[in-house]
Formats: structure tokens, C-alpha cells, sequence
């Protein structure tokens, strides 16, 4: 076929879907399922319902992300690295949505350590979710949001550690050992944040 027979409007590229627009989707239901959980940890039972069914949400967004990913030609960000993001995001979710799994499966109900340490990862899902937002238009700005959901995290070690010692006063064996794998469970969310904030850095560094 002569190439004056190909008409010009079927040269085309394909549609670039708004990868870390659904990623920041993604997010938005985690930082809502930790704001249901916040409310859960000072005493609000019937906030642990809006956390379990986050956890549905989420695994939809993180699929359609996939999906995004999957189905374009060019991202803002390597998508090894979109995939990684959505992998912790997914299971910062998770580990949310376990937290009061494993209290009520305890019987035991979470005290103010863990509502302060909670209150703090919600903070840092908030810092994440500005470091993703400007991590194509100002990688500055993406890491400086990216350091303070660290200092958060550093911050919220801090809290865990004077409440395990807390801990050791009780004298009720049960009541110390299911608050212990309560505060350890926070702890881990956080190491999990850690793990987000510094893939955003990564991309920074990788496409400097």
C-alpha cells in the first residue's frame, strides 16, 4: 500500500490514563479507612465497619490502577515504581483493617497509645499523599513531603516505645500481651510508611 493511501487519522497514540491521579485514588481510601480507624481507637466501635470496607475499595483502586499501568504507552513515573507505591499503599490498608481484627479477635480495646499512634499514621498517609502529588512537577517539594512523613513515622516510634514501657505496669499478664501485639502492630504500619515515603524519594533520585 502507497503511503499516500494511509489516511492521517489512524496514526494515532494511545489514551495516557491519569496513573497518579488513581493512585492518589488509592490513597484517598486508605487515609479515610485510618481516619475511620482513628475514631475506632478512641472508643468509636462501629468506625471499625467503614475500615473493613475500605479494604474492598482499596483492592479495586489498586486494580484499576494495574490496570492504567497495563494499558499505557508513557507514565509520569516508571511504572515499577507506581506498582511499588500501590503495593504499600495497599497494604498500609491492610495492616489497618487487621489492627481491629486482632483487637476484637483479643477482646482487648485499643488505649491512648495506640489512638495517638494511629492519629500519627494518618498524618503521614496525609504527607505521602502530597509527596505523590507533586512527584512529576516539583521532586523538591515530592521529597521535603516525603522526609516529613518519615520525621511522623520517627515521631510515632517515639510514642510506641514509652507505651511498651507503660505496658509493664499492668499486672493482668493477658490485658500486657495483647496490648504488646496491638502497639506492635502500629509499629509495623509505620515501618510500612517508611517504606512508601522512601520509594517516593527513589523515583525522585531515579529520574533526576
Amino acid at each position: 500500500m502507497a503511503a499516500a493511501d494511509v489516511k492521517p487519522g489512524r496514526w494515532f497514540l494511545p489514551e495516557t490514563p491519569d496513573v497518579v491521579g488513581l493512585l492518589r485514588l488509592q490513597l484517598a481510601v486508605t487515609i479515610e479507612a485510618l481516619d475511620a480507624l482513628a475514631a475506632w481507637a478512641r472508643g468509636d466501635a462501629a468506625s471499625a465497619e467503614p475500615v473493613r470496607a475500605a479494604k474492598v475499595r482499596g483492592d479495586q483502586s489498586k486494580r484499576d490502577l494495574l490496570d492504567a499501568i497495563r494499558d499505557s504507552f508513557l507514565t509520569p513515573i516508571a511504572a515499577e515504581d507506581l506498582f511499588a507505591l500501590s503495593r504499600g499503599i495497599d497494604r498500609i490498608l491492610k495492616q489497618a483493617r487487621d489492627l481491629i481484627e486482632e483487637a476484637e479477635a483479643m477482646d482487648c480495646a485499643p488505649d491512648a497509645g495506640i489512638a495517638e499512634m494511629v492519629d500519627m499514621l494518618g498524618q503521614a498517609a496525609r504527607n505521602i499523599d502530597d509527596a505523590i502529588r507533586q512527584l512529576s512537577s516539583d521532586p523538591d517539594r515530592a521529597t521535603e513531603a516525603a522526609d516529613a512523613s518519615i520525621e511522623v513515622e520517627r515521631k510515632l516510634e517515639h510514642v510506641y516505645y514509652q507505651g511498651m514501657a507503660r505496658l509493664l505496669e499492668l499486672r493482668d499478664m493477658r490485658e500486657r500481651v495483647s496490648h504488646r501485639e496491638l502497639y506492635r502492630r502500629c509499629s509495623y504500619i509505620g515501618e510500612l510508611v517508611i517504606d512508601v515515603s522512601e520509594r517516593v524519594v527513589y523515583a525522585v533520585v531515579k529520574e533526576s
